[in-house]
């Protein structure tokens, strides 16, 4: 007799992707924030804020396979994997506003112990963020065999995900700047940080209260992790992905940096103040309103002429932070049946190269051209789109490759391989930021508007942005899966498992 098909009701659906969602108020706050946070308002130099992006980073990377050993041999009442959700939900939500909490300068610390602390923190909350994610994404395999429940279980988890990234993006800022006190954007920071960890707290708890395990671990026998290992590096698209991996995801913090940067001392203050003004975000009286929009940190108070310490490039930022967001969802939507009429490959090297050009063009705009500066985020985002959904199939289909290639199947390292990549993109990402700008243009952080920087910030955010997708297209170029062998390795590897079965 079939196993009985187990459905998860929507209530589940939404509480486990309400744990995602928790995740990417750290995640989106690193890509986007982070860098400018300890270099700009912190006060690192450029060379201490590179270490601060760097180290925990590259930590968390490591961390990440311990955890998962860890997980595999837990057990309690509430399962293997719930537990860590409820364990780390109250630590992450205290290290997250510390991470973001700059000391005082009454307590008298040297700058040893300004460099110690932000590294301490920000190593606690990376080890936080694998000890709570690594057994969230297990959990979503647990909670359901049926492959339909588990697509809809994802298909809510990117829901919830886009829509945390999209109040990350476009709400941060703006809120820094309302509760900066007047310059002092430090305090905003903890504040802002405060609210977004108070929600993470909130969305744990819904994941942890709404979901259950119902899958048993199946003994079998495996082969030694060592051997796996030797194996995927015969794996050609393994290799090929690996470092598409980590130009793809330094590139996202690296672009994020830049941008920041870019909005905030590149584009003109009384252009970007004529564009908000049309949307209707501007006000002349400098007191502060009752509205929706000036609660949340969106209304500009002040006129053209007295914009130079406003929160005009938080606005104007988190606009096109949100334009970018909120297109890429639509058009994901949209480009579903893309890679099943021409191939995950080719849309993706399509993609990208389009993703390139768009990044160079961001270089011919000059700082009074704001509403270029949109446009492009757009279509940037139209174009980047269709890569979101394929890039995550195609590391599946180097599961598939191994398989097909050695006769076992090794899906656990390959993911294990790929997220230390993933991690150590984003390490080396935001570190690099930082190194490109001290060694090519003499960067120092007590000096952001000065014409060198401003020259860094204007080459970061666009030619080496656009490089960094180049590099990104070679990689996907060397990577075998094309339409043809995918078809092929799919139709082989179903006849191999209807013989096994009828054995």
């Amino acid at each position: 007799m079939s196993a009985p098909v187990q459905k998860l009701s929507f209530v589940e659906k939404a509480g486990y992707s309400a744990g995602d969602a928790a995740a990417n108020f750290v995640f989106m706050s690193m890509v986007l924030f982070q860098g400018a946070f300890y270099a700009n308002d912190y006060g690192l130099s450029a060379s201490a804020a590179a270490a601060m992006l760097l180290w925990p980073r590259l930590w968390d990377a490591a961390f990440d396979p311990i955890m998962g050993i860890l997980a595999d041999r837990t057990n309690t009442r509430w399962g293997k994997f719930r537990p860590w959700v409820l364990w780390t939900s109250l630590p992450w939500a205290i290290v997250m506003v510390l991470a973001y909490t700059t000391p005082d300068k009454s307590w008298g610390w040297s700058a040893g112990m300004m460099i110690a602390y932000a590294g301490i923190t920000n190593t606690l909350l990376m080890t936080l963020y694998s000890m709570n994610n690594m057994p969230y994404s297990a959990l979503g395999g647990v909670m359901t065999s049926d492959l339909d429940e588990r697509a809809k279980l994802n298909s809510y988890r990117f829901v919830s995900v886009n829509i945390a990234q999209f109040i990350v993006g476009g709400l941060t800022l703006p809120l820094v700047a309302k509760f900066a006190e007047g310059s002092n954007r430090q305090h905003g920071w903890q504040l802002v940080m405060t609210i977004w960890a108070v929600v993470c707290f909130i969305l744990f708890m819904v994941t942890f209260f709404t979901t259950k395990e119902r899958l048993q671990p199946v003994t079998e026998v495996k082969s030694s992790p060592k051997q796996d290992f030797v194996n995927l590096l015969k794996n050609g698209p393994w290799a090929a992905l690996i470092v598409y991996t980590l130009f793809h995801f330094g590139m996202l913090v690296y672009r994020g940096n830049a941008h920041f940067n870019y909005y905030h001392h590149y584009a003109d203050k009384a252009a970007m103040f004529d564009f908000v003004a049309k949307l209707g975000l501007t006000t002349p009286d400098m007191a502060k309103g009752t509205g929706l929009l000036d609660f949340i940190g969106y209304i500009v108070h002040g006129t053209r002429d007295t914009i130079a310490d406003s929160n005009v490039a938080d606005v104007f930022n988190s606009i096109v932070n949100m334009l970018g967001t909120g297109t890429t969802i639509i058009c994901i939507m949209l480009s579903a049946g893309f890679s099943k009429k021409w191939g995950k490959k080719n849309v993706a090297l399509v993609s990208f190269s389009l993703c390139a050009l768009n990044a160079f063009a961001m270089y011919l705009l000059p700082p009074t051209a704001t509403g270029g500066m949109a446009l492009l985020a757009v279509t940037g985002s139209i174009v980047y789109a269709p890569t979101c959904a394929i890039m995550w199939a195609m590391y599946a289909d180097v599961a598939d490759y191994s398989e097909w290639q050695t006769g076992h199947r090794f899906t656990g390292m390959v993911f294990a391989t790929i997220g230390f990549a993933l991690k150590s993109g984003l390490a080396l990402g935001g570190a690099a930021f930082l190194w490109l700008m001290v060694g090519l243009w003499d960067y120092d952080t007590k000096l952001q508007d000065a014409a060198n920087a401003i020259a860094g910030y204007r080459t970061s955010s666009s030619i080496i942005v656009g490089l960094f997708f180049v590099a990104i297209v070679v990689c996907i170029g060397f990577c075998k899966l094309n339409k043809e062998t995918t078809l092929q390795m799919s139709a082989e590897l179903a006849e191999r498992r209807r013989k096994a079965a009828g054995a």
